[in-house]
């Protein structure tokens, strides 16, 4: 039977798996497959699994679980193996890199910064004090000029202006939070976000992060939306 595998931890890991049950219309009872010093925790399906909310939530309480009693290595949701022979090749084949990963993770989880402009009037308003350029061609639209290029041509500079304020401002916030996490990833923005940041914090630096990321919130102001999420299982670090 097909299975589907949640994370991988040390076979000493106490994997407290009671009262948990599986992903799919007929969730079964999670249980472990270990080769050698590893486990793979897995439940068996025997359907098709996709991302619905239930499935994704019952993939995420069986993490947090786990994580509460040491690391492990979280699969990112949907993964499929054909059968325990199956995964326990995988296992013993990279034995050595996820023991290693293990030690890596070991005290940390994962806390994930997104910020995006919640309100642009502010960062415009600076723009036009900044910038000679912009402030003329403002004023020459607002005083009726005919130059159909006019508007183009401010809107072109503003958006260059925004764009590489929110860069030099993304750097900054990296810069100012890598002191607290072991290991960080910049991921591509989405949506309406300049910076999609994973950091991998070690506990005893869990508070001095919130700490600053409040102090951040308060020195940027108004306009820009810091939303810091955490703590998470390791997915980016995987």
């Amino acid at each position: 039977m097909a299975l589907y595998v949640y994370s991988i931890a040390t076979e000493g890991h106490p994997r407290r798996l009671d009262g948990l049950k599986g992903v799919g219309a007929r969730p079964a009872p999670l249980r472990s497959v270990t080769a050698g010093p590893l486990s793979a925790v897995v439940s068996d399906i025997s359907e098709e699994i996709r991302p619905k909310r239930r499935d994704l939530l019952v993939h995420q309480e069986v993490q947090e679980r786990l994580m509460a009693d040491g690391p492990v290595l979280p699969l990112q949701f949907g993964y499929i193996a054909s059968d325990d022979d199956a995964v326990r090749e995988v296992l013993d084949t990279n034995a050595d890199g996820y023991l290693a990963a293990l030690e890596r993770l070991d005290g940390c989880a994962e806390y994930h910064l997104r910020v995006a402009q919640e309100d642009e009037e502010p960062l415009l308003r600076q723009i036009l004090e900044d910038s000679p350029e912009a402030r003329e061609l403002n004023e020459r639209i607002r005083a009726g000029d005919p130059d159909p290029q006019l508007p183009l041509a401010l809107g072109e500079l503003v958006a260059r202006e925004v764009e590489a304020r929110q860069e030099s401002l993304a750097a900054g916030l990296v810069q100012a939070l890598l002191p607290f996490a072991r290991e960080h990833v910049v991921h591509p923005p989405t949506g309406s976000d300049f910076l999609n940041l994973s950091l991998l914090v070690p506990q005893e630096q869990k508070e001095d992060l919130l700490t600053a990321q409040a102090n951040l919130v308060r020195e940027i102001g108004g306009g820009v939306a810091l939303r810091l999420a955490g703590p998470l299982p390791p997915y980016s670090f995987v």
